[in-house]
């Protein structure tokens, strides 16, 4: 018995509701106890990111068959259209976040640096250059978007993967700032079917954005440079989108 159009699309949407609804919801739970036992967010977050790739990882080697979707494609391999890419996800990103924190400020954004500059030093690097790669990927990636693209294309669950990717972060500077690395990190992955690629890169956004001072970057915090930039990105993102949906070129990630 054949699916019609409408009843699939419907079938597709629920499934994209679904999914991030449900593991958002019991990452959260899990989140909410670690923080009440352990008193110390950021510890707590790192504590559980590390739970999620113990978790994740044991579902991903035990029952590969829940996460897979074909075609596979071949050994992982980067090229210059993922490098340009990065560059450009990092530049919109920034762009675009530190224009609305200049135009409108973000209580919550300020919130979490406080938290941050509280927690110390020692826990911060540990939440961002070691938990936050490994745990998101695991969550985003590992697990919310393969189970995405077992009903739908890629190109919805890049975008819903990436959209909830950036709510969860939980404001409006840090959403802008993250949505571009979650539409490439999307992509990587449906190129890689491999999860070490993505810790790496986002671990490379989190040290660049440690790295860099905002005086560098102040220059970029108007409408017209984060248009171009996200313009600019877009355009290289949906280069690198035909290349991993439609097969393989030079230079880029090798696709299906």
């Amino acid at each position: 018995m054949t699916t019609s159009p409408t009843t699939s699309r419907l079938l597709g949407i629920g499934w994209c509701t679904l999914v991030p609804f449900v593991v958002v919801a019991v990452y959260l739970a899990i989140g909410t106890g670690a923080v009440l036992l352990i008193g110390e967010p950021i510890v707590a977050t790192a504590v559980l990111g590390m739970l999620v790739v113990v978790l994740v990882g044991a579902v991903r080697i035990l029952r590969p068959q829940w996460l897979a979707h074909a075609p596979v494609p071949q050994a992982p391999r980067f090229g210059r259209t993922v490098l340009g890419c990065a560059v450009l996800a990092f530049l919109a990103g920034q762009s675009l976040a530190l224009w609305i924190y200049v135009t409108a400020g973000s209580a919550g954004f300020d919130e979490s640096n406080q938290t941050r500059h509280a927690a110390g030093a020692l826990a911060t690097l540990l939440l961002t250059m070691v938990a936050a790669p490994a745990g998101e990927e695991a969550l985003f990636r590992g697990l919310i978007y393969p189970l995405l693209r077992k009903r739908v294309g890629i190109l919805v669950s890049t975008l819903v993967t990436a959209v909830v990717f950036g709510l969860l972060h939980g404001n409006a500077v840090q959403f802008a700032s993250s949505l571009p690395m979650a539409v490439l990190l999307a992509l990587v992955y449906e190129g890689t079917r491999a999860l070490w690629p993505c810790v790496l890169l986002h671990l490379g956004f989190n040290l660049a954005a440690a790295l860099v001072p905002a005086q560098a970057l102040g220059g970029l915090a108007n409408p017209i440079s984060a248009v171009l930039l996200c313009l600019a990105f877009a355009s290289c993102a949906w280069m690198l989108y035909r290349q991993v949906a439609g097969g393989t070129a030079p230079g880029a990630v090798q696709g299906e």
